[in-house]
């Protein structure tokens, strides 16, 4: 249609001729009103950033001379939130003269690296920053998916 009877008809039907695909040969115009549209757009966006999944990326420290416990309960911290679909950064702080023991840090990392090994992959090798050494782990793909499905069946056998 004619962009000038097209313009016409709307203003006979008293609505707004609104271009709906800019890039399609040839452009795809509608007559509805404006006002309406906008807010179903709005709402549509709205909706899609309600289903968005954020990534965070949480913290736990360590020191060289951390001991056994305190390893396995930061450990065990660090694989909540990876199954919760979090990242986790891993970071050894060394003061003074501990900065000659990197090799303490780098063995705590690679014992961590190697726990945590079943639901995450390192995305950050272990290096040093300054007066620090840490490392990233991100969550599994395929862990993340496989629970997401096994939780739907388990409640259906609940109900």
């Amino acid at each position: 249609m004619d962009t000038r009877d097209a313009i016409q008809e709307a203003r006979n039907r008293g609505v707004d001729l609104v271009e709906i695909a800019p890039n399609a040969k040839p452009p795809v115009c509608r007559l509805i009103d404006y006002g309406k549209f906008q807010y179903e757009q709005k709402k549509k966006a709205h909706e899609a950033k309600k289903k968005q999944v954020t990534v965070q990326v949480k913290e736990i420290k360590f020191r060289p001379g951390t001991d056994d416990h305190d390893y396995g309960y930061r450990m065990k911290h660090a694989r909540e939130w990876l199954e919760g679909g979090d990242k986790v950064r891993a970071a050894i702080a060394f003061r003074g003269r501990e900065m000659s023991h990197r090799e303490l840090g780098a063995k705590i990392l690679a014992k961590l690296t190697e726990d945590l090994s079943d639901l995450s992959d390192v995305e950050v090798a272990p290096k040093m920053e300054g007066y620090q050494m840490f490392t990233i782990f991100s969550p599994k793909k395929t862990k993340s998916v496989d629970k997401k499905a096994a939780k739907p069946q388990e409640n259906e056998n609940e109900a």
